[in-house]
């Protein structure tokens, strides 16, 4: 289970000096650290990530309000390469044991610190026959044992059954591939057909109370449909977004008793065919090695100065730092909130909401749960406060346009936000990976990720990729990441905070 998060920090100097003073003393201890500093207070942020290829034939000038009422369009906009259909041959779906790669320029003899590495990679079946078409999800790494380096590499589909694999290469030292079959493209095509055709893949319950005490438990979800009431059903509807929630009618209770949500039930949604593509045994597994250890040499100076630019590198070292505001430790067992930690001797207030419904979540009362449009609305905004937004976990058991709508209500409090308080720091932090099933699979995951993007185009916003950082190292996955993770991504959420 992943929540999804709105973090407001509110920074309360007694004087703005005094509380620069104080980040900037705070910044230079990062600097003996990894700590990416960009300034956020200028007119245009320049670290705003560009749109995804593969959806670069898309305006910019996206049209969200009519977007998640379209579905064609939403596909359109998602475009993954044909999956080769649904075939009920297990044997002829892509095999992570018969698939091979091998490094692009086979008289390549030397790899100089700045340059690129390229593989050619070439899907095959359990028969150890080429596949003629694309649509797998391969995943590939570059990774520096020695160093505990790593980054992720670039996969590019030819839609033929090869890809081509692309690593910047920096660092200097021995490097090796790797590279996992995530999902075959069978595998794709069974989550693709069940994220558009299905009205959901999980259920929720809704637990009302009647003034005498009496109490009753019905299905609750994101449409009436998929409530499985018999006969009429309760609405909710935010007061900012527009979203409406549903439940079945209670059976004496009226609408209003509603005072209770958690969880359901997982949905049965696939066949016994569609389960084997998704199993263990073919799911996120590594390729055999194509490529022995290769020795990346130095470069000289100026061969290197763009290599920044190239990718993230995380490094897989633990790393004692004074951070810029202090740590709060923060226990949440999947409590929707709301929650708070203040840090007095610098001034440091930390607000912390789950999104509304869908949650996923253990019984939590219906009041605390606040749409992130409507906790936006409700924020002033201003140079000390910063907002994170984390989204995506719990809508990978919708279909695309029930994200897409819910986008559409955040971008316009985010840009209403930022019209009235240009100061305000909104930071977007990405899905990493971790889940593998129908439910929450790492392809659903890669979706959200590309809309999350899209609807934040032209908006002065800062992305933290979770995704890069947890597909980086040779680590299990885990939709939880651990310490690592975790804090390599609080280092790059502050390098955003400290000024340069």
């Amino acid at each position: 289970m992943k929540l999804s998060l709105l973090l407001a920090f509110t920074f309360t100097p007694s004087s703005t000096s005094r509380h620069q003073l104080k980040l900037e003393q705070n910044c230079r201890q990062l600097e003996k650290v990894f700590c990416l500093m960009k300034p956020w207070h200028g007119p245009t942020i320049h670290w705003l990530p560009q749109p995804h290829p593969a959806t670069e034939h898309v305006s910019e000038s996206i049209d969200w309000d009519s977007l998640f009422q379209e579905l064609p369009n939403l596909t359109n906009f998602l475009y993954w390469p044909p999956t080769g259909g649904h075939r009920d041959d297990f044997l002829a779906s892509t095999s992570p044991r018969t698939s091979t790669y091998h490094l692009k320029s086979q008289v390549q003899a030397t790899f100089t610190l700045g340059s690129n590495l390229e593989a050619i990679l070439v899907a095959r079946d359990h028969w150890g026959r080429p596949k003629s078409h694309g649509g797998d999800l391969f995943r590939a790494q570059l990774l520096g044992p020695e160093l505990r380096a790593g980054v992720p590499g670039k996969v590019k589909d030819l839609e033929n059954g090869t890809y081509l694999l692309s690593f910047p290469l920096l660092w200097a030292g021995w490097v090796q591939v790797q590279v996992r079959l995530i999902h075959s493209s069978e595998a794709v095509g069974v989550l693709q057909r069940v994220w558009r055709e299905k009205r959901a893949t999980v259920d929720f319950r809704g637990y009302f109370r009647g003034t005498n005490g009496s109490q009753e438990t019905v299905i609750c979800n994101v449409d009436p449909q998929s409530t499985g009431a018999k006969g009429s059903t309760c609405q909710y509807k935010d007061v900012v977004s527009g979203e409406i929630w549903y439940c079945a009618q209670p059976p004496t209770l009226p609408c209003n008793a509603l005072v209770g949500h958690s969880s359901g039930s997982y949905l049965k949604v696939t066949t016994p065919h569609d389960e084997a593509l998704l199993a263990g045994d073919v799911t996120d597994q590594k390729l055999p090695s194509g490529i022995p250890p290769l020795l990346v040499l130095p470069a000289a100076q100026g061969n290197v100065s763009k290599m920044g630019e190239q990718g993230w590198t995380m490094l897989g070292l633990e790393m004692d730092i004074s951070l810029a505001l202090k740590p709060v430790d923060l226990h949440v067992t999947y409590q929707a909130g709301p929650l708070m930690a203040v840090e007095t001797t610098r001034g440091t207030v930390l607000h912390w909401r789950a999104h509304s419904w869908p949650l996923r979540s253990l019984r939590t009362p219906v009041a605390s749960l606040h749409s992130v449009a409507r906790e936006l609305h409700g924020l002033a905004g201003g140079p000390y406060s910063v907002v994170v937004l984390g989204m995506g976990a719990h809508f990978t058991t919708f279909p695309p346009s029930i994200f897409a709508r819910r986008l559409a209500g955040i971008r316009a409090a985010v840009k209403a936000l930022l019209d009235r308080e240009p100061r305000t720091l909104v930071i977007i932090k990405l899905a990493n990976t971790g889940y593998k099933s129908v439910y929450g699979s790492d392809w659903l995951t890669l979706q959200v990720n590309r809309l999350l993007r899209a609807a934040f185009v032209g908006l002065r916003v800062a992305f933290v990729d979770a995704w890069e950082m947890t597909s980086s190292l040779d680590v299990p996955d885990n939709i939880h990441p651990k310490k690592l993770i975790v804090r390599n991504e609080v280092d790059l959420f502050l390098s955003f905070i400290c000024p340069t």
